[in-house]
């Protein structure tokens, strides 16, 4: 521990580790492939820095986002790490090519995916002595691997091919059952360094509202009174843009729009805008917020219900990284679990659309989603039966986990409770911890009223104008 001490003052200057950090790299240290369920904010991304520093080789890491991986490129750039780089989709030919001729001089290397499950790239990789390999925001092998992104699911057979390199799974939130789904894709036995998904300083609301219309008016007063930085979440990429508009007329803040729709430079732009503050919200669908390092969220609504518990867990932990007194608020409206069970369905073939998928192939639209995903499975030599039986497993697993959502949108004593409940956690209930759907919010008592924000934006544009004088 008195090495891995001396490196992070030497590397980072910190003086110690936060919580789950030490234990991480002290099991890697000793051999062992190591899921980490650390909490937003913990500092995951520093874990495999220290060991990158540490030991010769290359650190390979599989990072689900461009932007987010593009972002991270840069910080370690920033922070003194000059021999990292990505391959994505966004790289030029040149650039790629540059790469490629110097891999092995490389001691970070970004990429997504569906970027390592090519063959040739695969090949190339297997020349290069890989001291780590990182699976960053593992969940999502759970979450997107069946039905969205199949790519995470050829994780496990990627790693055998490079020689089974020592593992680190990264991820916020993952329960028992995720755990254990990750540990099986990839085909290890890892140690689990987790911490408490709890965070006391978020309070935990849920709402029921009669309709649509109740449910708009009651974001828009949320929204007018809640102070500081905060996101909104939606489940659909048009109603984020359209809602973005009319909220920004509604209550004057500046307001943009996050999703998956944009091209890349303007999600770039907006990203950077939030975090500089010049925007007050930002309508986003659940493409943004990974790797987001934003510390004074103040506040998170759901608009829509989201499909689990893990996923929410993510989103509402966006906010209060500071510590201070944060506002996690789901709107709740008859009939809102429609929409996650459509969205669910959306790419998944039945088990009709299967069968004749294997019989004829090339009677079938190629640019179908899920075509493009049936195709996927007979291309890797998945037999017919094991996709049905896959994409069954994966429904009930989806309807187990709405439900679990809806037991805590009804839940009539202490939401907080009901949470952890979800992560094999207990909690204890208090006045400050949550306000069930029969319990009125105040935001008085909790601190967070607009008067707060004027306080901040005061001190934030005196900094300014003093930094404008300076320079």
């Amino acid at each position: 521990m008195e090495e891995l001490t001396a490196s992070l003052k030497r590397v980072f200057g910190f003086e110690e580790f936060r919580t789950g950090q030490a234990e991480t790299l002290r099991d890697l240290e000793a051999g062992q492939d190591v899921l980490a369920v650390l909490p937003t904010g913990a500092g995951k991304t520093l874990i495999y820095q220290l060991y990158g520093y540490r030991h010769p080789g290359c650190v390979l890491i599989v990072s689900p986002l461009l932007s987010l991986m593009n972002d991270q490129v840069d910080r370690m750039r920033m922070a003194g790490f000059r021999r990292v780089a990505a391959i994505n989709s966004l790289t030029g030919r040149d650039e790629r090519q540059a790469i490629l001729r110097h891999l092995g001089e490389y001691q970070f290397l970004f990429m997504s995916p569906e970027m390592l499950s090519q063959p040739t790239m695969l090949s190339q990789l297997r020349q290069v002595d890989l001291s780590l390999l990182v699976i960053d925001e593992a969940h999502c092998i759970v979450q997107w691997g069946p039905d969205f992104r199949p790519e995470y699911l050829l994780l496990g057979a990627i790693r055998e091919k490079l020689g089974m390199p020592r593992t680190l799974m990264l991820t916020a939130t993952a329960g028992k059952t995720t755990r254990q789904e990750i540990a099986h894709q990839l085909r290890c036995q890892p140690q689990v360094v987790a911490t408490s998904v709890d965070r006391p300083n978020i309070f935990l609301d849920v709402e029921d509202v009669g309709d649509g219309n109740e449910k708009q008016a009651r974001l828009a007063e949320l929204v007018g009174k809640l102070p500081g930085p905060g996101i909104v979440y939606f489940s659909s990429k048009q109603l984020a843009s359209d809602m973005a508009l009319w909220l920004q007329s509604q209550t004057g803040k500046v307001v943009a729009a996050y999703h998956a729709g944009l091209d890349n430079e303007s999600r770039f732009k907006i990203q950077q805008q939030y975090m500089a503050g010049q925007l007050d919200l930002i309508c986003a669908t659940s493409a943004f917020g990974m790797g987001v390092d934003k510390n004074d969220v103040r506040y998170v609504i759901h608009y829509h219900l989201p499909a689990d518990m893990e996923s929410y867990a993510q989103e509402i932990g966006r906010a209060g990284r500071d510590g201070e007194p944060s506002l996690a608020v789901l709107l709740y409206a008859p009939g809102d679990e429609q929409l996650p069970l459509m969205l669910g369905q959306a790419n998944r073939p039945t088990a009709v659309t299967v069968h004749d998928y294997y019989a004829r192939p090339a009677a079938f639209d190629v640019n179908d989603p899920g075509v493009h995903l049936l195709a996927f499975y007979r291309n890797h030599g998945i037999s017919e039966a094991a996709v049905v039986r896959l994409f069954t497993r994966r429904e009930r697993e989806r309807n187990r986990a709405l439900a679990q959502m809806l037991s805590y949108v009804r839940e009539p004593h202490c939401l907080r409770q009901n949470w952890l409940k979800a992560f094999d956690e207990q909690g204890t209930h208090s006045d400050k911890c949550c306000a069930p759907k029969a319990v009125a919010l105040d935001l008085a008592t909790l601190g967070l009223q607009q008067s707060t924000l004027a306080t901040v934006t005061s001190t934030k544009t005196a900094w300014r104008d003093q930094l404008r004088q300076l320079f």
